[in-house]
């Protein structure tokens, strides 16, 4: 039995059908970490994967609310703190049906390797509600953030716990969040990220995830002696803020982007997507792709109810680089196939672990470039950190300052992922490099700080 089976082995109790992707995280570190593990017995004897694995707290709550019949509305609200060991928590909070406890834990997982990566000094939480903001009012919205941060407000706090916004949370929910805060604490201060500009927010962080994913992918390809993206036929899943923003970016540097998705089904453009109708369908009518086609004949529009079970039509697109942009496990071992077959030479994850375990082990034995999520989407995150500086020293920054200390930052963290990968020996593995890094890094926090 290997180490990283013996480590596994351990942890046979988190395996249950709500721990599934945060099992799923777990076991993907533990087997790319085993290297480490194997060189230095320090980590093994102080159990940092015994105590990283166990959040520091997990806080959930009760969130009662009153939608616009005066009908009373409940949902459960949670917040995991992970981990500290490199600074304040600091994680998106999500609204959507799927929140539970096991996914928030994988999330938070994720959160501390990714922060770690950064360089930034910021620990790993995650938080949200099975609250879904679809359909709802912009005042039902606004009363069910009131009565989230009433609960939540006692947890965080610019150098306890950051929150910021992940899936259904974005610049009009962290407003509300940040204006009842202010109300509960007198205080204003930078107890939450992702705030419209006037109450403090960051420039660029609304396209900081998507425009940091691209940032990584062009390092990524330069130092693995591949062709850039300008010119090269792209495919992006998705069509929320990452997505978006990753279309936009390609978009830029002169890639030619044919394709988009939502859970309903997915868009392909042969001359190139139609962005600003994209963000008039998506952003502001909040309504379905299929629209898409009523603009563009030339474009087609497969419903996921048309394709078989464990493919995705957008992988079907013959591409030179795809982006993963949607959610967890949507880029499965078929659709790798299917990307190799047509000749696809990178895969940058934009979403969280959107690849499933068999599909990353086919790409990576393919040498396929694959940027993995903790790495490759670190840009949101960097971001909400520099917006923490900006709160700190009541300052603001040019968005080209921004926009180049993202690129920095993308920089940073790639070349760090490929000379970790090159050092324990698995040149061009940014699975493995990535995880290395980020769990050497907070690990040796962790050992200095005692128990």
């Amino acid at each position: 039995m290997t180490i990283a089976e013996k480590e596994i082995k351990k942890f046979e109790n988190h395996n249950c059908a709500e721990n599934a992707v945060f099992y799923q995280a777990m076991e993907e570190v533990i087997y790319s970490i085993a290297p480490l593990l194997e060189s230095d017995e320090k980590y093994s004897r102080h159990a940092i994967l015994e105590r990283l694995v166990v959040p520091d707290r997990i806080i959930k709550f009760k969130v009662t609310w009153l939608d616009d019949e005066n009908k009373v509305q409940v949902n459960t609200g949670f917040r995991v703190q992970f981990n500290n060991a490199l600074g304040p928590y600091k994680g998106g909070l999500r609204f959507h049906p799927s929140v539970n406890e096991g996914v928030l834990k994988f999330l938070g997982f994720e959160q501390i390797l990714k922060n770690s990566l950064t360089g930034l000094s910021i620990g790993g939480a995650k938080g949200g509600s099975d609250f879904d903001p679809k359909g709802k009012s912009d005042f039902e919205i606004m009363k069910f953030c009131t009565a989230f941060m009433t609960e939540l407000h006692k947890y965080i706090g610019p150098r306890i716990d950051v929150p910021a916004g992940d899936i259904g949370v974005g610049e009009r929910e962290i407003g509300y969040l940040f204006g009842e805060y202010k109300k509960l604490t007198s205080s204003y201060e930078g107890a939450l990220t992702g705030k419209p500009f006037f109450f403090g927010g960051s420039l660029m962080r609304p396209q900081a995830t998507g425009y940091g994913a691209v940032y990584f992918t062009e390092s990524m390809l330069e130092i693995e002696a591949k062709e850039p993206l300008s010119g090269k036929i792209c495919t992006v899943s998705g069509a929320g803020n990452v997505a978006l923003h990753a279309i936009e970016k390609l978009q830029q540097i002169g890639a030619i982007v044919v394709s988009c998705s939502d859970s309903h089904g997915t868009i392909y453009d042969p001359r190139g997507v139609d962005l600003e109708l994209l963000k008039d369908i998506k952003e502001k009518r909040r309504a379905s792709l299929e629209e898409y086609c009523s603009a563009h004949n030339e474009a087609t529009y497969t419903s996921v109810l048309e394709y078989p079970e464990g493919g995705h039509a957008v992988w079907e697109i013959p591409c030179y680089a795809a982006f993963p942009c949607a959610t967890q496990n949507e880029l499965t071992e078929l659709d790798a196939q299917t990307l190799i077959t047509n000749g696809c030479v990178s895969v940058t994850e934009g979403a969280n672990m959107p690849t499933t375990r068999e599909a990353t082990a086919l790409l990576l034995s393919h040498k396929i470039c694959f940027a993995p999520a903790k790495a490759a989407n670190a840009g949101g995150v960097a971001v909400s950190e520099f917006e923490m500086s900006q709160n700190a020293s009541m300052s603001k920054w040019s968005f080209e300052k921004v926009d180049a200390k993202l690129k920095e930052t993308m920089q940073m963290i790639c070349k760090r992922v490929a000379l970790t990968a090159k050092d324990y020996g698995v040149e061009g593995n940014y699975v493995d490099g990535a995880n290395i890094a980020g769990f050497k890094k907070v690990a040796d926090a962790m050992i200095a700080e005692g128990i």
